[in-house]
């Protein structure tokens, strides 16, 4: 039996725990730590999982998915050191931390593994991307991609590649959000009802999302079947070309990679 423990029971600790069990993981083989004793107690009551200090996760579980905001690392890395070793499998959800920060803090030989995941995990569509460092294996690769699968979708990616993906799918759910909340914006300023144009929007997403990922057509494919000769869509996207909507967007997705290689020194 594989022990999994997490550390940090914010949003993406508790989707992660609660994927596991629906995933057919037995809350016994399971354990979180949370800093907050209202929040532990919580989480216990509603999933049935333990909740324990750092140093007694390290040393009865197998696996640690370290999921504390990444300006918050610095002490759990100081408990995990004296108590973690070889067998231990280190698993980093903190965006822009480096597998080379982890090896630097803790006994040599610990494997450990880079994740991006993003916040759809609370709904089971999470899309996260994997990376080893030194000391990970491909069965470390194997087990971590299985157990988050049971949250959504997993890729491989060399780790030089991780600050772009923590720009583009990390932060990527808060750029669509943003895009349905002026949605929903424009559709009061044109007399709808919020719960309408809400409804109108959130549905849209859903559908042109399955559309995506169900098609082999290129977006631009999709996107011009919607768009008539001389029609209302061509005239809206003039006018998202004539405002740099397009340009705006790489500008902070670029950003965003920025801010995330800043995190990693």
């Amino acid at each position: 039996m594989t022990t999994i423990a997490v550390l940090g029971a914010g949003k993406i600790g508790e989707a992660l725990l609660a994927g596991l069990l629906k995933g057919g993981r037995s809350a016994d083989e399971l354990l979180f730590t949370e800093r907050h004793p209202e929040r532990a107690a919580e989480l216990t009551g509603q999933y049935g999982i333990a909740g324990v200090e750092v140093d007694e996760a390290a040393k009865r579980a197998d696996v640690l998915f370290v999921a504390v905001k990444p300006q918050d690392i610095e002490p759990v890395l100081t408990e995990l050191a004296p108590v973690v070793g070889p067998s231990s499998l280190v698993v980093s959800l903190c965006a822009g931390l480096p597998t080379a920060l982890y090896e630097r803090r803790l006994p040599e030989g610990v494997p450990v593994v880079r994740v991006m995941p993003n916040t759809p995990m609370v709904v089971g569509e999470a899309m996260s991307a994997i990376s080893p460092g030194t000391h990970a294996t491909p069965e470390h690769l194997a087990l971590v991609k299985e157990l988050l699968s049971s949250v959504g979708q997993v890729i491989e990616v060399p780790e030089k590649q991780q600050d772009a993906v923590t720009a583009l799918s990390g932060s990527g759910p808060a750029y669509f959000f943003y895009l349905v909340e002026a949605m929903i914006d424009a559709g009061i300023l044109l007399g709808l009802p919020r719960a309408v144009a809400e409804k109108l929007i959130v549905q849209s997403a859903v559908g042109a999302a399955k559309m995506l990922a169900q098609s082999s057509e290129h977006p631009v494919i999709l996107r011009e079947a919607v768009t008539s000769p001389a029609g209302t869509t061509i005239n809206a996207i003039r006018e998202l070309e004539k405002h740099g909507v397009r340009a705006a967007l790489l500008d902070a997705i670029e950003a965003a990679r920025d801010r995330s290689i800043e995190l990693g020194k």
